[in-house]
C-alpha cells in the first residue's frame, strides 16, 4: 500500500434512528440522503486511482462503496476487523446510552454479554490497518465506520484513544499515506499494550 483513503459510510437508517448497531445480520441500508452522500464521495474520487476497495461487513458500508464506485471496475474485499463494535446489551438501543456508558467506564471493560471492550475494538482495528499496510495494491479505498476512521485520524495527529471520540463525517474522504497509517497504527498498538483509561 502506498495510500489509503478512509471514508465512513454514508447516512444509514440506523443513523436516522440514532441507535447502536453492531450486528451484521440486521439490515440497515442507506437513506436517500445517504445515497446522495455516497454519490458525492464518488464524485470526489472521480480523478483518484483506486486499485482496491476494502469495506466492513455491514450493508451500509458496502452500499456506500457500491454507489461511490458505480461504473468503475475496482476489486473489493470485505475485512470484518473494520466492523462497528459489538454493543452487547446496548444493541438496538439509543447510541447515546452506549456512549454515556463508554465515557464512564474503563477501556478494558466490555458493556456486558456479547459486547466488546474499547481495548478489544482498537486492537481489532490495528489488525485491519496492518492488513491494509501489507496489501500490494497502491491506492486503497477503505469504507468503514466512524470509530476506526476517528481513531486513525486522532492517532495520525499523535493522539491516543480516549473515552470520547468525535464522529467522522459521512462519506468524507480522509487520505493517508502509508507512512501516516504506519505511524497511527504503531501509536494505537502501543496504547492497546498499555491503555491509560
Amino acid at each position: 500500500m502506498e495510500r489509503a483513503i478512509f471514508a465512513r459510510h454514508a447516512e444509514s437508517s440506523f443513523n436516522v434512528l440514532d441507535v447502536a448497531n453492531g450486528d451484521v445480520d440486521l439490515p440497515g441500508g442507506l437513506t436517500p440522503l445517504g445515497r446522495e452522500q455516497a454519490a458525492a464521495l464518488g464524485e470526489a474520487l472521480r480523478d483518484e486511482r483506486v486499485d482496491l476497495c476494502v469495506t466492513s461487513e455491514f450493508e451500509r458500508a458496502r452500499a456506500t462503496a457500491d454507489e461511490a464506485l458505480a461504473g468503475r471496475d475496482v476489486p473489493r474485499i470485505v475485512l470484518p476487523a473494520l466492523n462497528d463494535p459489538l454493543y452487547g446489551p446496548y444493541e438496538g438501543k439509543l447510541l447515546e446510552a452506549y456512549r454515556t456508558w463508554a465515557w464512564t467506564h474503563p477501556s478494558t471493560l466490555g458493556p456486558g454479554d456479547g459486547g466488546e471492550s474499547r481495548v478489544a475494538i482498537v486492537e481489532r482495528y490495528t489488525r485491519a490497518f496492518r492488513a491494509l499496510l501489507a496489501s500490494p495494491e497502491a491506492t486503497i479505498l477503505v469504507v468503514a465506520h466512524s470509530l476506526p476512521v476517528a481513531y486513525a485520524l486522532d492517532a495520525r495527529d499523535g493522539q491516543a484513544p480516549s473515552a470520547r471520540v468525535p464522529f467522522a463525517g459521512h462519506a468524507v474522504p480522509y487520505p493517508f499515506t502509508a507512512k501516516e497509517l504506519e505511524t497511527a497504527t504503531r501509536l494505537l498498538e502501543g496504547w492497546v499494550a498499555a491503555p491509560d483509561w
